[in-house]
C-alpha cells in the first residue's frame, strides 16, 4: 500500500474516513449505512423491460428498442462518467449518491408515463446518469473501512446488491405469473422502492474530506473552490490543473504494476462484453420465444442468476489464496466458459437452454469481477481506488460504445440479435486466448526465475 506523502491524509488518524478514532463496531455500522441506501436494487419490473416496451402502452418496434433506444444508455454512461468522477470527489460523495437516486426516480417516472421514441431515449439518458454515479457509491464505501477489510466489504456489498436484485426479480415473477399484475404496476413498485432508498440516503454521514480536492478538514467557502485550513485559518485555492496532474501521475503509478494491469485489462474487456449481453439478453429471449404467445420466466431466471451469484460472491470473499501465479490462467479458463455459455445461448434456439446459459454466464462473471475488485483494491492506497475503478469502467464503456456503434446501432450495421450474440461469444473467446497466452508466459517466466535462484544458491554458499 503506497500513500503519496504531503498530498493524501494518513488514514491512521483520519476520523472522517472511519479509519481512526472509531471503534470496529462504528466502522461496520458506517459501512452498512453506506451499503443499504445507495443501491436501490429491488426493482421487480426490470426483468420485463423489453416486454414492457414492445407491448402496450408503449408499442415500440423491435428495431426501435434494440437498435435505437438501448444504445442511448451506453453513450450517456460514457459521456457522463468522467465528469461524475470529478464531481464525486469535489462534492465529497454524498451529493452524487443522492443524484443517483434522483436520476433513477426520473427514469422510472418517465418509464411509467413517457410515450414515443424520443421520450424513451431521453429516459435512457437519465438511466445512464444513474449508473454513472455508481462510482460515488463504491468510493464512499472504501473510504469508511480499513484496508484489511476490503475483501470482506467487497463481498458483502456485492452480495447485498445481488440479493436485492433477487428479491425484485422473484417478486416480479410471482406478481406477473401468479397474481396477474400488469407490468405498469411492477414499474410503480420499482419507483416506490427507489424513492424509499433515495429518502434513506439523505441520512448518510457527510464526509468532510475527499482524496483529491479536499485533503484536510475543510469547508467550502465559495464557488471558486476555496478550502479553509482549520489549523491555521488560511484559505487556499484548489488548483484543478494540479489535481489533474496528480491524477495523471497516480494513473501512471497504478498501472505500472503488471498485476494491476492484468486485472484491470480483464475488468475492462469483460465488463464491456457483460454489459452487451445483459442489455440485449431479453431481446434474444423475445426472439426465441415471443412473450405475447406464451408465459415467460425472465424474473425467475434473473432471480436464480443473482441469487447463485450472490452465494458465489459471498463464498469467494472468504477464500484465502494467491492469484499471482495462476490468476491469468484462471481468467482465461473462466472467460472461455463465458464464451461457451454465450455461444450456446445464441445457437440453441430453446428458451430453457437460453435461460440456463444466461445463469451460468452471470455467475461466472460475478465471481471473477468480485475477485478482480478486491485484487485491485488490495494493491492500491484507498484514495486511488476510485481512480482505477473509474478508468477501468471508462475503458469498458469506450469499447462498448465502439461495439454498439458498429454492431447494434441503426446508423451502423444494425445486426439482428442472433448475429450480435455470435459476435459477443467470439469476443469472450478472444479474451480467453489473450489471457491464456499471457498466463502461460507468466508461469514460464516464474519457473525460469526459480531455476536461476536455485542455480545461484550453491555459488553463494
Amino acid at each position: 500500500m503506497v500513500f503519496r506523502k504531503g498530498l493524501y491524509p494518513s488514514l491512521g488518524g483520519d476520523e472522517e474516513f472511519g479509519a481512526g478514532g472509531t471503534t470496529p463496531q462504528q466502522r461496520r455500522e458506517r459501512c452498512h449505512a453506506a451499503c443499504f441506501p445507495s443501491a436501490p436494487t429491488v426493482r421487480p419490473s426490470e426483468p420485463f423491460l423489453t416486454r414492457y416496451l414492445l407491448g402496450p402502452p408503449k408499442n415500440l418496434s423491435e428495431t426501435q428498442v434494440f437498435n435505437e433506444i438501448y444504445p442511448v444508455w451506453t453513450y450517456s454512461y460514457l459521456a457522463l462518467l468522467f465528469p461524475v468522477f470529478l464531481a464525486t470527489d469535489y462534492l465529497r460523495y454524498k451529493p452524487v449518491v443522492l443524484l443517483q437516486g434522483l436520476s433513477l426516480i426520473i427514469t422510472w417516472f418517465m418509464l411509467l408515463y413517457a410515450q414515443g421514441l424520443w421520450a424513451v431515449q431521453f429516459l435512457e439518458f437519465f438511466y445512464g446518469m444513474g449508473t454513472a454515479t455508481d462510482i460515488a457509491y463504491y468510493s464512499y464505501i472504501y473510504s469508511v473501512v480499513d484496508v484489511n477489510l476490503y475483501q470482506q466489504v467487497t463481498s458483502y456489498c456485492r452480495s447485498a446488491t445481488l440479493v436485492g436484485y433477487t428479491v425484485g426479480s422473484v417478486s416480479g415473477q410471482v406478481l406477473v405469473s401468479v397474481a396477474g399484475w400488469s407490468l405498469f404496476s411492477l414499474n410503480v413498485i420499482s419507483l416506490t422502492s427507489i424513492s424509499v432508498a433515495f429518502g434513506t440516503a439523505w441520512f448518510l454521514p457527510m464526509p468532510q474530506k475527499s482524496f483529491f480536492f479536499h485533503h484536510v478538514s475543510s469547508q467550502q467557502l465559495s464557488w471558486e473552490m476555496k478550502v479553509m485550513d482549520c489549523k491555521n485559518g488560511s484559505a487556499q485555492k484548489v488548483d484543478i490543473v494540479k489535481v489533474l496532474k496528480d491524477l495523471w501521475q497516480d494513473f501512471l503509478q497504478c498501472y505500472s504494476s503488471r498485476t494491476m494491469l492484468c486485472w484491470s485489462v480483464w475488468w475492462a474487456l469483460s465488463t464491456c462484453g457483460y454489459f452487451q449481453v445483459i442489455n440485449y439478453a431479453q431481446g434474444l429471449w423475445e426472439m426465441v420465444l415471443p412473450s405475447h404467445s406464451t408465459e415467460i420466466y425472465n424474473g425467475a431466471v434473473e432471480a436464480a442468476s443473482t441469487l447463485l451469484g450472490a452465494v458465489a460472491v459471498f463464498v469467494v470473499g472468504h477464500i484465502k489464496t494467491s492469484w499471482a501465479m495462476w490468476g491469468e490462467v484462471a481468467l482465461a479458463l473462466f472467460s472461455f466458459l463465458i464464451a461457451a455459455a454465450v455461444y450456446i445461448m445464441d445457437t440453441v434456439r430453446n428458451i430453457w437452454v437460453c435461460y440456463a446459459s444466461y445463469v451460468v454466464f452471470r455467475i461466472i462473471y460475478m465471481l471473477l469481477i468480485t475477485i478482480a475488485t478486491f485484487q485491485i483494491a488490495a494493491n492500491l492506497s484507498v484514495e486511488r481506488y476510485a481512480l482505477v475503478f473509474g478508468v477501468n469502467t471508462f475503458i469498458a464503456l469506450a469499447l462498448q460504445t465502439l461495439l454498439t456503434l458498429i454492431v447494434v446501432d441503426a446508423s451502423g450495421l444494425g445486426l439482428d440479435i442472433f448475429t450480435q450474440f455470435m459476435i459477443y461469444a467470439s469476443y469472450f473467446a478472444a479474451i480467453s486466448l489473450v489471457f491464456l497466452g499471457s498466463g502461460i508466459y507468466s508461469i514460464i517466466r516464474a519457473y525460469r526465475r526459480q531455476e536461476q535462484v536455485q542455480s545461484r544458491s550453491p555459488e553463494s554458499q
